[in-house]
């Protein structure tokens, strides 16, 4: 009998197999080779590639840290970010990052292509075993335990199954396990979005903003656009509405590029940017990007970034959730293999942890788009939260991280989710307002869970070394 194509398959072993090179994948790979632990990484792609994700929040410097390659960032050169502006609803207002509670507080606009090869250049010199151009065809599981992937090289055309004793997916938007094998990928009815952008140079800055400013900006009545300006001279600019408007938007324009240019001559803020600008690329396309996984992780493997859950990209909140969760399942991972914790209790501190910060931005992104004027409008009725979307969330846990000082919410969901909203909009983003939806400001209520008062399932995390540790 002929032998099958993984009977052929060169046969390997690592401790951990991380799938997908992005800041996810790498974060994971990256904490866990500086323990001392056997690594490899397999990527799809040959970086650097492109990306889409520029503006990136604070919440990122101290996963750098972690990391050891804050230093490799800062001497890149990106555009530091010190805080956004807001044109929304007819209300301007500019929030910056660096306060008298957190000073020197910053991020940066990066190109992804660039941002994402140094971490993965960092993940290999930190002892990860990085293969390029590598395809995970199939996670094979013994019951329904996680034990071997099954992948093909592009470069040496090879097949190849590599056993593991835990697994990380980190394969994005294409998800290996949740979209492709276990098809436990829910697309939420809140954010049926599409976003198409492109790139402008020769673009004017917007004066009195903060210094690298992400500009975001509302239309009247069906989306709204980004401007992020990045370090080789290009401004990002990227319109997002509901699929809808979008729709009739094609139908009557006839093309993507005339949907986006009738866009921005209803958004005179964005405009007078752009006055004597040129656009240099084509545009690019995303819909329909807003979902979650059912579960983050089962036994032998971890969901991590846009593999598990990805949102609106009204907070720039995607390589926050990417380095976040890549942390807290490497620290899950390392202290199952060290021995310190059973597998069961460190996934239920990685899904409870995860999931609470995922749930706190979608709140914070639907009842952004609910309170800031034009209820009547479709666009910020179809990003309010259904019942469906709803469903399984932990809102008054949520509530109390976002809002601190909040009465008792009682019991009904929809009660809870109403004094949310009433909430915020008694206390209008200002730029100054801690309570208030400070948009890119959220950033502070994203703590790295490192105290025993922010345990998740009785744990929380420790970074020298990274693991957990049970409260006591």
């Amino acid at each position: 009998m002929e032998p099958t194509r993984v009977e052929r398959a060169q046969r390997e072993r690592t401790q951990v197999l991380v799938t997908g090179g992005g800041p996810a994948g790498s974060t994971a790979a990256t904490v866990l080779a500086r323990q001392g632990f056997e690594v490899t990484l397999l990527e799809r792609d040959r970086f650097p590639r492109y990306h889409i994700g520029e503006s990136l929040l604070p919440s990122l410097l101290p996963v750098l840290d972690v990391l050891g390659a804050r230093d490799l960032v800062e001497r890149h050169g990106f555009i530091r970010k010190t805080g956004a502006f807001y044109g929304w609803s007819g209300q301007e207002w500019q929030l910056r990052f660096d306060t008298p509670d957190r000073p020197a507080t910053y991020s940066f606009q990066v190109i992804r292509s660039e941002f994402d090869r140094l971490l993965l250049e960092h993940a290999r010199e930190q002892g990860v075993e990085v293969r390029e151009e590598t395809r995970v065809r199939r996670v094979e599981f013994t019951g329904e335990r996680a034990t071997s992937a099954t992948w093909t090289s592009s470069p040496s055309g090879r097949d190849g199954q590599t056993s593991f004793r835990c697994l990380v997916d980190a394969s994005g938007r294409n998800g290996l396990l949740a979209a492709r094998q276990l098809r436990t990928r829910r697309f939420h009815d809140v954010f049926r979005n599409v976003a198409a952008w492109g790139y402008w140079r020769g673009a004017a800055p917007l004066e009195g903003t903060p210094e690298g400013a992400i500009g975001v900006f509302s239309l009247p009545d069906n989306g709204w656009f980004w401007a992020i300006p990045l370090h080789d001279g290009t401004l990002s600019v990227g319109l997002v509405t509901d699929k809808r408007s979008f729709n009739r938007a094609r139908q009557r324009h006839g093309s993507l590029d005339g949907v986006y240019e009738e866009a921005l001559t209803r958004c005179p803020l964005l405009g007078r940017m752009l006055n004597g600008a040129e656009r240099v690329s084509g545009l690019k396309v995303e819909s329909d990007y807003s979902y979650v996984a059912e579960e983050f992780c089962g036994p032998g493997y971890y969901l991590a970034g846009d593999a598990a859950c990805f949102l609106d990209p009204l907070l720039s909140t995607g390589v926050h959730l990417a380095m976040y969760s890549g942390l807290l399942s490497a620290a899950a991972i390392g202290s199952v293999l060290r021995g310190e914790l059973d597998e069961a209790a460190a996934q239920r501190f990685y899904r409870t942890a995860y999931r609470h910060a995922y749930e706190r931005l979608l709140i914070l992104v639907g009842a952004f788009y609910r309170i800031h004027d034009g209820r009547d409008a479709y666009f910020r009725r179809a990003q309010s939260l259904s019942h469906r979307d709803q469903r399984g969330l932990r809102l008054h846990e949520s509530f109390l991280n976002i809002v601190t000082g909040a009465e008792d919410l009682g019991d009904a969901q929809d009660e809870a989710t109403a004094r949310l909203f009433d909430r915020l909009t008694r206390h209008p983003v200002d730029g100054h307002r801690p309570q208030g939806l400070g948009g890119h400001g959220t950033s502070h209520m994203l703590p790295l869970p490192t105290r025993p008062d922010q345990a998740s399932a009785g744990l929380y995390l420790t970074l020298d070394p990274v693991g957990l540790r049970r409260r006591v």
